[in-house]
C-alpha cells in the first residue's frame, strides 16, 4: 500500500524448564526466526547517529495484545519479515486472552532472556508499564505499537494512523451507510484498551460538528476482543435498541464478529454495520451484503515498521526524540513525532470496488 509509505508522520518459549513451564501457564504461544546471533545487546546513547548500521543478530520479540488473532498474526508476521531481512532473530510470545495483566509475565521472561527489543500492542496503558521499566532498565528497547503505554513506560509508538484520522474516518463512513440521521452504537474490544478508549472519546468530539447532529450515539458495548462475546453483544445492541440505525466496531475481532450476526438475521441490509477490519474476514460480509464498507491500515506494514524502529534504536540510528529520522526497509524513511511516536499512514477504505484486491 503505497498511501503507508516514505515521509509520513501518521509465553515466551525459553531456555530454561521454569520458563517453558511459566508459558505453558500463561496460555500463549512462541514463534520464533533464529539469525546470525551476534550478541546483539547495543544501546543507542544520547546522539543519534542516523548513518549507524543496524546490528546483525538483534534478538527481537513481538508480544501482542493476543496470540492467534488474525490481525496480530498478520503484523507480526511483518514484524518477522522486517526482523529477518536485517539478520535478526526474530520471537513472538503472548496471552491467549486480551486481559490487562496478562502480558507482564512475558515482559519479565522476555527481559530475562536478555532482549535488545521489546514490541508489544498494550492492553492497558498502565499495567505493563513496571515490567517495562524494569525491561528497560535491563538494556531493552521498548516499542509500543497498535496500542500505546504511557510515554515514559516505552522509547517509541508506532501508531497506525493519528486517533483523530480514525475518529473522523469511522464516523464519516457510518454517517454515509445511515444517510445521515439515526440512532448509532459503538462496539469496542475492552474497556482499558488505549487505542480504543482514544478513538471513541474523539468519535463522540465528532459527532459533535454541526453535519452529524442528526446522528445519536446511544451506547458503547465491550466484546473484549473475543469472537463469541462480541458476537452476543452485537445481538444484544440490535435487541435492546430496536431503532438502532448502525454500529461501529473498531476492532478486527468485534467487527469480524458483529457481521458474521448480521448475515444471518433479519437484520442484514437494514443496520449498518462499519468498523476496522481485515479483507480477509470481511470479505464474504462484503459480497453478501451485510456489510457495505469498513477500513484498516495494513498490519503487516505496521509490524514490519515497529520492527525497524526497534531496530534502529537498538543500533543507535535514533534515540526516540522528536526529530529523528530512519529508514525502514521497503517502506521508506519516518520521522519521529512527538512523544516518541511514528505514524504508519491513513486507513484505506475497503468495499465491493476493491476489496479483491488486497489479501491480509
Amino acid at each position: 500500500m503505497s498511501a503507508y509509505r516514505r515521509g509520513l508522520s501518521v509465553g515466551a518459549t525459553a531456555l530454561t524448564l521454569t520458563a517453558l513451564l511459566l508459558s505453558a501457564a500463561c496460555g500463549g504461544t512462541t514463534r520464533e526466526n533464529s539469525g546470525t546471533d551476534t550478541g546483539g545487546g547495543a544501546q543507542a546513547g544520547g546522539t543519534a547517529n542516523p548513518d549507524a548500521q543496524i546490528k546483525e543478530g538483534l534478538k527481537i520479540a513481538f508480544l501482542p495484545k493476543q496470540v492467534n488473532n488474525p490481525y496480530f498474526t498478520t503484523s507480526d508476521n511483518g514484524g518477522k519479515e522486517a526482523v529477518t531481512g536485517f539478520k535478526g532473530n526474530f520471537k513472538e510470545v503472548g496471552p491467549s486472552e486480551a486481559s490487562a495483566s496478562s502480558q507482564v509475565s512475558y515482559i519479565n521472561t522476555l527481559s530475562q532472556q536478555g532482549m535488545d527489543v521489546i514490541v508489544t500492542s498494550a492492553n492497558d496503558p498502565n499495567a505493563i508499564c513496571g515490567a517495562l521499566n524494569q525491561a528497560k532498565a535491563a538494556g531493552a528497547k521498548i516499542v509500543t505499537f497498535d496500542s500505546d503505554t504511557k510515554p515514559e513506560c516505552r522509547q517509541i509508538f508506532v501508531n497506525q494512523v493519528t486517533a483523530q484520522g480514525i475518529a473522523e474516518n469511522q464516523v464519516k463512513l457510518i454517517s454515509q451507510q445511515i444517510g445521515g440521521e439515526g440512532e448509532i452504537a459503538i462496539l469496542s474490544a475492552t474497556a482499558n484498551a488505549t487505542n480504543q478508549n482514544a478513538w471513541i472519546a474523539l468519535m463522540k468530539e465528532e459527532l459533535k460538528k454541526p453535519e452529524y447532529s442528526k446522528i445519536k450515539l446511544v451506547t458503547v458495548a465491550y466484546g473484549n476482543d473475543d469472537d463469541q462475546k462480541s458476537f452476543q453483544e452485537m445481538q444484544g445492541l440490535l435487541q435492546s435498541y430496536p431503532n438502532l440505525k448502525g454500529v461501529i466496531s473498531p476492532t478486527t475481532v468485534g467487527v469480524a464478529a458483529a457481521a458474521r450476526y448480521l448475515s444471518g438475521s433479519q437484520y442484514k441490509g437494514k443496520v449498518k454495520l462499519t468498523g476496522l477490519g481485515t479483507p480477509n474476514q470481511m470479505r464474504e460480509y462484503i459480497k453478501d451484503g451485510s456489510v457495505d464498507a469498513f477500513a484498516l491500515w495494513n498490519p503487516a506494514d505496521l509490524g514490519y515498521l515497529a520492527a525497524y524502529a526497534g531496530a534502529a534504536l537498538a543500533s543507535g540510528q535514533i534515540t526516540g526524540a522528536e526529530g529523528d529520522k530512519f529508514k525502514a526497509g521497503k517502506l521508506g524513511e519516518f520521522s519521529v513525532g512527538k512523544d516518541g511516536v511514528v505514524v504508519l499512514g491513513p486507513p484505506t477504505v475497503f468495499d465491493k470496488s476493491n476489496i479483491d484486491q488486497f489479501q491480509f
